[in-house]
């Protein structure tokens, strides 16, 4: 999304200064030009930007009351049981990685997921695998990616709230093939719903899954 250590280049954020160097909000910090909000690094999908001081914080007054529509899809090893209900946990610091979170059950900040089964892929060469729809009532840090870790259903691809993959005897070759050279987790900011910061006016926004997600699913289909 912007840059920080380690990774100074090729994000959003060069992007738009490259484009809108001067016509962009400049509240908080001054590496995060026109930022609202952030998505997790390898999650594709729709973000908002502030084009200046005044809709940054009509934007994000609309984050802080939870006003925003944000639903993701993500592709995740399992069914969830129920396959459709709602997740609602405090999330903090792991104590064992602090790179990581945690649910936690004595401190932390409340999130909520609301999260409902799309279509289950299962067969003799298909390994169980869901594809679920994730609607956020609170934004915390990597909050679906706790979640379904949570629920035992790790999101395929993810590299830090990982689920080991099992090589699976009569598993369809190509589609090991795609599940294996996944480099990122499959998850997508697919909807993203606000009040326009100066007519008022309700916006929705949606986004097509990249190729990479969207050829294993096609591939599941199939198999």
């Amino acid at each position: 999304m912007h840059p920080g250590a380690g990774n100074y280049d090729n994000t959003i954020v060069n992007a738009l200064m490259d484009l809108n160097d001067n016509n962009l909000s400049n509240i908080g910090d001054e590496l995060r030009p026109g930022i609202v909000h952030r998505i997790d690094k390898d999650t594709s999908g729709l973000v908002v930007v502030a084009k200046n001081n005044k809709s940054h914080e009509n934007l994000s007054n609309q984050f802080s009351k939870h006003t925003i529509t944000r639903i993701y899809q993500a592709l995740i090893w399992g069914k969830l049981r129920p396959q459709n209900g709602k997740i609602e946990t405090l999330i903090t610091r792991s104590t064992k990685n602090r790179q990581l979170m945690e649910v936690g059950f004595a401190k932390g900040k409340q999130a909520i997921t609301n999260y409902k089964t799309i279509e289950i892929f299962e067969n003799s060469k298909v390994p169980t695998l869901s594809l679920v729809e994730c609607k956020l009532e609170t934004g915390r840090t990597h909050q679906i990616r706790v979640h379904m870790s949570f629920k035992g259903n790790n999101i395929l691809g993810d590299k830090k709230y990982k689920k080991k993959f099992k090589k699976l005897k009569n598993i369809d070759f190509e589609l090991e093939d795609l599940l294996l050279k996944l480099d990122r987790q499959f998850l997508h900011a697919k909807v993203l719903g606000f009040d326009h910061p100066s007519t008022g006016r309700r916006l929705e926004f949606s986004s097509n899954l990249p190729p990479e997600l969207e050829n294993i699913l096609k591939k599941l289909r199939k198999t």
